[in-house]
């Protein structure tokens, strides 16, 4: 049979308009990704940056300066210098469990934003069990840490990384009874306006959520997995380079997303989002993260306010004090929503 050669031109055309047509939506996928993970790169620069400013001002000293306009490219330059270093293996480590580990726990959490919404269905997953997603995927970070400290083969590091799986585990239990009430994020949020911040409709859940994010963000005075005085670095001894920075952006995430989960729709609540579009949608993204860096205040003051808890303290305090509480608090508010009916 002989095929004319239009209908050959054709046949390819329709080919090659396929293949863009698959090229154009594998991209149309990767962009929000990509736009996520840039966002979080440069969220990390901006926290170090007002840590260290922070905590320069409270201890009354002379903060970054040099580097930038007040210091704002010091972070960008310790993260280059982390990107060039030497990565350096022990000797008689296991190098698979030792370079696994900080991917693990870098990249649960960077997955574990996928559910944040910066505004009003201005998020790249939005599942009606956003919160409960969050928590098991985060739950997998301190498996990442286990694995560095057995890893290296070094006796601070596997300490480190035996408390920093104690630690979670003690703490995501109250902090998964606080959220419970909370399983839509979006929705939740933003039907109530102002007064759908969890702050103003669960304030016992809050300051356990507050406390319990804390020590799972290692944060003082909870910092036992990487207690320099005792550990030198807690799992993070034995590392260096770029695996020691994907750590130190683990480290920091958590604590941008744990304190923008009592979030509200500033926009939604002027309905900005339903007469300006693209507008309400930035100025949307703006006031999330404005009253997440305000919030940043209490792991920053807490850091050189508060001593560091012993570990059978640091334990009681999560088993004793804040998981009957929160048992209590859940109770209290499944009472209330039955009689509400």
């Amino acid at each position: 049979m002989i095929i004319d050669t239009p209908e050959v031109q054709d046949i390819d055309s329709f080919s090659r308009l396929e293949f863009f047509k698959e090229v154009y939506g594998i991209l149309w996928v990767l962009v929000p990704i990509l736009t996520l993970v840039v966002g979080i790169t440069i969220g990390v620069l901006v926290i170090v940056w007002l840590e260290r400013e922070i905590s320069a001002g409270i201890q009354q000293r002379i903060g970054p300066e040099y580097a930038g306009p007040l210091g704002v490219l010091q972070a960008l330059a310790d993260g280059t210098k982390l990107l060039f270093k030497e990565n350096l293996f022990p000797s008689r480590g296991d190098t698979r469990l030792f370079s696994i580990g900080p991917s693990i726990a870098v990249i649960s959490i960077l997955v574990s934003y996928s559910v944040v919404p910066f505004g009003y269905h201005l998020v790249l997953a939005d599942l009606n069990i956003g919160v409960f997603l969050w928590i098991a995927i985060s739950s997998i970070a301190p498996i990442g840490l286990l694995m560095s400290g057995y890893g290296s083969n070094n006796k601070y590091s596997f300490l480190g990384g035996l408390r920093a799986a104690a630690q979670s585990i003690s703490y995501e239990i109250p902090l998964t009874l606080c959220v419970s009430s909370t399983i839509d994020i979006v929705e939740v949020q933003s039907k109530y306006g102002f007064w759908g911040w969890n702050l103003w409709r669960q304030p016992i859940g809050f300051i356990i959520f507050i406390i319990s994010s804390l020590a799972k963000c290692e944060r003082l005075p909870f910092d036992l997995p990487e207690a320099e005085e005792e550990l030198v670095a807690g799992y993070q001894t034995e590392y260096s380079g770029i695996k020691f920075g994907l750590f130190y952006v683990a480290s920091y995430k958590p604590i941008g997303w744990n304190i923008s989960i009592p979030d509200i729709y500033v926009s939604e609540l002027f309905e900005i989002n339903k007469t300006c579009g693209v507008f309400g949608a930035i100025i949307g993204i703006f006031i999330t993260l404005a009253k997440t860096y305000l919030f940043l205040f209490i792991p920053i003051t807490t850091r050189w306010t508060l001593p560091r808890l012993r570990m059978d303290q640091l334990l009681n305090l999560g088993w004793k004090f804040l998981l009957p509480i929160s048992l209590g608090n859940l109770l209290l508010t499944t009472s209330f929503q039955l009689f509400s009916l």
